[in-house]
């Protein structure tokens, strides 16, 4: 299916035109971006071709723009106050292009479009587990690390379901929304939900996520089904290869999401407390007829890698580093 026009304005060509080549080179945008640098330009296209979404600057709005068939239309401010524009959404030109599509993506998935499906619809996408009953066992490292490197040459997406995952104080970065906005934007079953997940997304280098929830309240209160129902919902419309899900205790229903994934990791240590952990984990897997979930289920001794903020990007550390070489080995072996 042709994916719909979003249309960008703006009399700075430059601008324009590196804006457009940015957003379609990226493969989770989920419009066809056209550039004009002219009103008169914009105006004969969209006589013949439905505009979905028109990203257009302050300085080239004008009346004739108004009445033009088009489904939502944003300001591309610089700052400046334009009372007479108002009733319009804006974004900041002076930003990055992600945080840019984000804006406009949320904005548009507010108005509640109809669910838009693209690509191939029999696109099927591997979900990798990555759990441990025991603590401290380097799964967060480890699942970044297989997100990253797989990220190389496949189109991944990494969620983490932990308690408190630090990423903000970690990675230096704050988040405006994360997954339990997300969960809550599912819920409403409004449509438009491809537009909400791009708003979300985050990027490190290759590998996409969305931001962990800040409180761990906003993970407890989400059920089973509602888990599964929010990966389908990724599955079908995010058009990813792997979805890389590491997972926590405090997930609903926990066993239930481990049995939707293909495989799973299972990072273990050696001393006796954590080989008891681990023996009561099989046991009640087994109680609870569930051995499918252990056959599929790969136990990992990770590397010890010391990681300092001082000694720059955390990701590039794990990736130039022993867990970096563990992976790469490991995939080798895997053949994946």
């Amino acid at each position: 299916m042709k994916k719909s026009v979003f249309a960008v304005c703006d009399l700075d060509a430059s601008y324009a035109c590196s804006l457009m080549d940015y957003l379609n080179g990226k493969k989770t945008t989920p419009f066809e971006v056209q550039a004009f640098t002219n009103v008169e330009s914009l105006q004969t296209y969209a006589r013949e071709n439905p505009i979905e979404v028109l990203l257009i600057s302050t300085r080239a709005m004008c009346s004739e723009i108004r009445d033009l068939p088009i489904n939502r239309i944003i300001m591309l401010s610089e700052g400046e106050a334009l009372p007479e524009l108002e009733d319009y959404p804006f974004v900041y030109k002076y930003q990055s292009s992600d945080q840019l599509l984000s804006e406009v993506l949320e904005y548009y998935a507010e108005s509640h479009p109809q669910p838009y499906v693209f690509g191939d619809v029999a696109h099927k996408t591997q979900i990798y587990g990555v759990y441990s009953p025991i603590g401290r066992a380097r799964k967060t490292s480890f699942a970044l690390t297989l997100g990253e490197i797989l990220s190389e040459n496949k189109h991944v997406l990494y969620l983490n379901f932990e308690e408190f995952s630090g990423f903000e104080e970690l990675f230096g970065r704050k988040y405006r929304t994360d997954i339990s906005d997300l969960i809550y934007f599912s819920r409403q079953k409004e449509g438009g939900f491809i537009y909400k997940l791009n708003s979300v997304v985050q990027t490190f280098h290759e590998l996409h996520y969305i931001p962990p929830a800040l409180s761990p309240a906003d993970l407890r209160d989400v059920s089973g089904k509602e888990w599964l129902d929010f990966l389908h919902e990724i599955s079908v419309y995010g058009e990813y290869d792997v979805l890389i899900l590491d997972l926590s205790e405090q997930v609903d229903e926990l066993f239930q999401l481990l049995r939707e994934c293909d495989r799973i990791y299972l990072p273990v240590l050696e001393d006796v407390v954590s080989q008891a952990k681990l023996a009561q984990y099989e046991k009640l897997l087994s109680m609870l007829d569930m051995e499918d979930i252990l056959e599929k289920t790969h136990r990992l001794k990770l590397p010890v890698q010391p990681l300092l903020k001082e000694n720059g990007d955390i990701i590039q550390q794990l990736l130039w580093g022993e867990m970096g070489n563990f992976v790469r080995k490991m995939l080798i072996e895997e053949e994946l």
